[in-house]
């Protein structure tokens, strides 16, 4: 049998980017040939954040980029005229591609793996006649409350004695985590440079003494809510490791209280972006207070770190319920009559948080509950080789 060639397309958006990146790379490392689609804008910006990491891998992933029909100076966060863009224009340019792909001397496209968001990918993989998935990287719930809405509509809610909503689609394969310590290179995915300085800066602190906070590529905060978050982890007196994206808030100068910097300069560490998954492995990390992604979720989960939960939009409020909530592993925070987190209830949940092993218990419960299900014999590990075996059917 001919080799096999997939072509996976992602939602432009980082969250999503780096799932499908994942598992690109996962299929690389089985002998797949993978050619992987990004918008031009991010195109230009993965390349960008590469120009240093000369140690990352692709010798079976081609990254290739189609326009997302917006401007180069258009707003890609305003996600509805973005997702309008696209539609309009990429169904035309991915069609090209693939056709150019082809017509190449290399091997033909075999099958599409896209972002379930954007069905009209699956439906230019029909109109080719090419074997297609659906890629959903967001939790197994979300996904259980999309199927379900025809019955939520009907029915009002579902309750705990409801079957399971997955046999609605019998053809949902859960095969995560994906996770890059499962792999020796680095992703090729990231949006920004990774500062990795800051693994350096871990191994000089206690373990389980440093604050990990980061709010994914998509949370901005006001400046007066980025002013208490500032001083609640100075008030905190612990190490501290905060992702600031140069786009955290609408202000780009002065973002900090006068003279912060330098009063947290000896135990306190700013930097543009992490190296994530290293960072939340890393014995010295205590908690993460996070937007509650749900590639942060699980990348802080699979390293048995309790969370502090501060969601932003989208399905980060369901992430949030599920680690306060139902496993139980952080804590929500409450908000003043000003829609703001104030420094003292940051303070406070912080001190609750770390106060109690039980959190950190539950949490290790779950690290152990992952490993087993993506290592060899575990069930996610089972479903991913049923998956293999598909493709290759």
């Amino acid at each position: 049998m001919s080799k096999q060639h997939i072509l996976a397309i992602p939602f432009p958006a980082q969250g999503h980017v780096i799932p499908l990146m994942e598992l690109s790379q996962c299929l690389a490392n089985l002998g797949f040939e993978v050619t992987f689609v990004n918008t031009e804008h991010n195109h230009k910006r993965v390349m960008n954040a590469l120009a240093d990491e000369s140690h990352i891998s692709r010798d079976h992933i081609h990254l290739v980029s189609i326009p997302d029909g917006l401007e180069p100076l258009e707003d890609r966060n305003e996600l509805g005229r973005l997702s309008e863009a696209m539609q309009r224009v990429m169904p035309g340019k991915l069609e090209e591609l693939i056709e150019k792909i082809n017509q190449g001397e290399g091997q033909k496209i075999t099958c599409v793996i896209a972002d379930q968001t954007a069905g009209w990918i699956l439906e230019v993989a029909e109109k080719m006649k090419i074997r297609r998935v659906a890629f959903c990287p967001a939790a197994a719930a979300v996904l259980a409350l999309i199927l379900s809405i025809p019955k939520l509509i009907h029915e009002g809610i579902i309750n705990n004695d409801e079957p399971a909503a997955f046999t609605l689609a019998p053809e949902i394969l859960p095969i995560g985590p994906l996770l890059a310590s499962n792999r020796l290179e680095n992703s090729a995915g990231y949006f920004w440079p990774q500062d990795l300085t800051c693994l350096n800066w871990l191994d000089q602190q206690p373990p389980c003494s440093v604050i990990y906070v980061a709010f994914g590529s998509f949370t901005v905060l006001d400046q007066t809510q980025f002013q208490e978050l500032a001083l609640a982890l100075e008030l905190s007196q612990m190490p501290f490791l905060w992702v600031v994206r140069p786009d955290t808030t609408e202000k780009t100068c002065n973002l900090y209280p006068e003279g912060y910097q330098d009063r947290v300069a000896s135990r306190g560490l700013m930097v543009g972006w992490a190296p994530q998954q290293k960072v939340l492995a890393h014995p010295s990390i205590a908690c993460f207070l996070s937007h509650c992604g749900w590639n942060s979720t699980i990348e802080g989960l699979t390293n048995g770190v309790p969370f502090l939960c501060w969601p932003y939009f989208a399905d980060q409020f369901l992430n949030e319920s599920y680690i306060s909530d139902v496993w139980k592993v952080g804590l929500k925070f409450n908000k003043n009559e000003n829609g703001i987190i104030t420094q003292g209830e940051i303070k406070n949940k912080l001190e609750q948080l770390l106060g109690d092993e039980n959190f950190k218990a539950r949490a290790s419960k779950l690290k152990e509950l992952a490993i087993t299900s993506v290592k060899e014999g575990g069930q996610s590990n089972k479903t991913f080789k049923n998956f293999i075996e598909w493709i290759k059917s």
